[in-house]
């Protein structure tokens, strides 16, 4: 074999990327002055795109297959000069292999606690734990907007700034959801559906990645609201106070009764009238709070209101008056205003009656005294 065969034999090269890890999203691929030779086999795995930089411009992508990179199948040859010794010719390239893949298991977090108003305890802080997914849908985009010339980029380089843009999508999709504290449990499916859909609708366009799917594991109260909440629920499960008390009164005066047994005579008693002066502090006590509910239940009761009795309109001298309940009508008769031949009407009624017409009116008339008889001389 001659030495320009010997030489040509060795530019025929393979550049691939075998990954190892799973936490790689960005490589590129090492060259001597980054030559590659004319010729050369690029192989792309499924889940990987293969992209070119020629003189910091982006050439070609290339997506899963083998290929021969020569001058009539790679566009950016046709544009390199030959080699002075009149073989096939190397080009200065960049190649960067995107895994576009789907990288799981992503943890986010609230570094700090979140103010928000709850309609139960108010202002709370809360805690959220979760995890989501992502994958890259435009390598030319990724690679530009976020790897940049590093040689290598993995998943921990882009966590703190994807970990940012979801705690601030979170924070808002709990602000706006207004739910309460005590209901975020049976709502992490929606709140979580929520924040992916915001978040697809800006990273793709911003970054070349997508959100996949977008988790909430937990959301935690600051421990003083727990035990709130845990001491609402024991409160709760209890049931009857007053069964509540008695166990209290009885547990203190077994306690009592093995001190005098182990021998202590006198630390028995006192702890018989320790037990005795419990029960009665806690008897006054519940006798206050039954006092108490009962003084407000009757301070809160209103009184009913007064039945209403029948109301009738009055036509005098021409004009609609009223309406008039019945001791109204009766002083109106008193004042002769309201005359057996004066109209009346009331609700229910199909139209305007003389007075002497409806009985409930006319019976006013015979509850008034007759005119005084004549003086007597």
């Amino acid at each position: 074999m001659g030495f320009f065969d010997r030489i040509k034999s060795e530019l025929i090269d393979i550049i691939e990327w075998l990954d190892n890890t799973q936490d790689t999203m960005v490589f590129r691929f090492e060259r001597h002055d980054n030559e590659i030779k004319n010729g050369a086999k690029l192989i792309v795995r499924e889940s990987q795109a293969a992209v070119f930089i020629n003189e910091g411009k982006v050439a070609d992508v290339f997506g899963p297959g083998t290929y021969t990179l020569a001058t009539q199948n790679l566009p950016i040859l046709s544009t390199l000069k030959g080699w002075k010794y009149g073989f096939d010719s190397p080009f200065k390239a960049e190649v960067y292999f995107i895994a576009t893949k789907q990288f799981l298991d992503q943890k986010w977090g609230t570094p700090n606690p979140i103010m928000m108003r709850d309609p139960d305890f108010g202002m709370v802080r809360i805690r959220a734990f979760g995890n989501f997914s992502i994958k890259v849908s435009d390598p030319v985009k990724f690679l530009q907007e976020v790897v940049g010339t590093n040689k290598s980029f993995t998943t921990d380089e882009i966590n703190s700034q994807l970990k940012s843009l979801v705690i601030t999508r979170f924070t808002d999709a709990v602000g706006e959801s207004k739910i309460p504290v005590l209901d975020l449990a049976a709502s992490y499916n929606e709140l979580s559906n929520f924040c992916e859909a915001r978040l697809k609708e800006e990273f793709p366009s911003s970054y070349g990645i997508d959100i996949l799917k977008f988790l909430i594991n937990n959301i935690s109260l600051p421990p003083e609201v727990e035990k709130a909440i845990d001491k609402r629920s024991s409160m709760g499960a209890l049931g009857d106070m007053n069964k509540y008390a008695q166990m209290q009164q009885a547990d203190a005066m077994r306690d009592a009764a093995n001190n005098q047994g182990g021998g202590g005579g006198m630390e028995g008693m006192m702890g018989m009238a320790m037990a005795q002066q419990m029960m009665n502090m806690q008897q006054q006590q519940m006798q206050n709070q039954n006092l108490n509910q009962n003084n407000q239940q009757f301070n809160n009761a209103a009184p009913p209101p007064p039945p209403m009795g029948p109301q009738y309109h009055v036509s005098i001298n021409g004009q609609q008056q009223g309406p008039f309940d019945m001791a109204t009508l009766k002083n109106l008769i008193a004042q002769n205003q309201l005359t057996k031949q004066t109209y009346v009407w009331k609700a229910g009624m199909q139209g305007w009656l003389q007075a002497e017409q409806v009985p409930e009116v006319m019976a006013l008339f015979s509850m008034m005294p007759p005119p005084p008889p004549p003086p007597s001389f």
